[in-house]
């Protein structure tokens, strides 16, 4: 399994744990604001931990979060410092090369489809990408939930040159009304997703922000679709902790509960099935921490 890219985790639990402050509107973007150095540490604890790739702090910095008229002044800048440090912290990792992945968040709100503005996104887009381009080594659009987010990512980064992932959520339904089509939190479904894929010349296609149990499903299925089309692209999962959701909260509204059953050996598990279904970049999200991934990276890569 030495081919095996391990990802970081979720960065706003890993922020209180180190002692940062957080709060709603603005959330873990408040970190790079107040504790700017807490931000890096987690990073480097990421790593420590056994991470390969570690994300940019940038997922809070969009309207939603920080306000329209602090996103117009202090945007750019903030945006940038999330990149420096995590550019920073992986520089000065002498253990193993580590890449710095470009968090490129749903611009309107997170599993909230219904929102996205096609007319306005890239007006916001190309702010994330003058912030970050200087410190990242791959684009992440992540937590998207329709192609069209993906595609306004594609567009907004095509001028930079750098590979770029694009990671999709997925609905939480019961498992039994998905098995066999998984579909993501917009209703289009994973074999429209991974088509879209391919033609958009991704190099990595991953599913996070969703629970472990239905993930499997949509790896085999666009590891099926990638095959047919004799498509090299890397498939990845990050799944979240989170108790279950209903279908029509949003994702960020609040610190939601996590699950006390979801151990780093029940995790490792979903991640060896996620594994023999086709991935190859395998990390965590809301609620996976460094315990996680430091159980990752000793069953996944020796």
């Amino acid at each position: 399994m030495n081919d095996i890219l391990i990802l970081d985790g979720g960065m706003s639990r890993e922020l209180v744990r180190l002692g940062a402050q957080l709060r709603q509107p603005e959330w873990s973007a408040l970190a790079l604001i107040d504790t700017p150095d807490i931000v890096r540490d987690v990073h480097r604890e990421f790593m420590e931990a056994g991470a390969d790739v570690v994300t940019t702090n940038s997922y809070a910095l969009v309207p939603f979060h920080i306000g329209e008229t602090r996103f117009r002044t202090e945007g750019e800048a903030l945006i940038a410092l999330s990149g420096r440090l995590a550019r920073e912290a992986a520089d000065a990792f002498t253990a193993r090369k580590v890449r710095v992945a470009g968090s490129l968040p749903p611009i309107f709100g997170s599993y909230e489809p219904q929102l996205f503005e096609p007319a306005k996104v890239q007006d916001y887009l190309c702010v994330l990408v003058a912030g970050l381009s200087p410190y990242v080594d791959v684009w992440l659009g992540e937590t998207l939930s329709l192609i069209a987010e993906g595609e306004a990512v594609r567009l907004a980064v095509a001028r930079t040159g750098k590979p770029l992932w694009i990671s999709f959520t997925l609905t939480d339904a019961p498992a039994e009304t998905t098995v066999g089509l998984p579909r993501l939190r917009s209703g289009e479904t994973v074999e429209q997703a991974a088509t879209w894929a391919v033609s958009a010349g991704l190099q990595g296609l991953l599913f996070n922000c969703s629970r472990p149990e239905v993930m499997a499903d949509a790896v085999r299925v666009a590891a099926n679709i990638f095959g047919e089309h004799k498509a090299q692209i890397a498939i990845g999962v990050y799944a979240n902790a989170f108790e279950p959701l209903q279908e029509e909260g949003a994702a960020n509204e609040a610190l939601h509960a996590t699950r006390e059953d979801l151990t780093g050996d029940v995790y490792c598990d979903f991640a060896a099935s996620w594994v023999e279904a086709g991935a190859s970049l395998i990390g965590g999200c809301c609620g996976v921490g460094t315990a996680h991934i430091h159980r990752l990276a000793n069953r996944l890569r020796y």
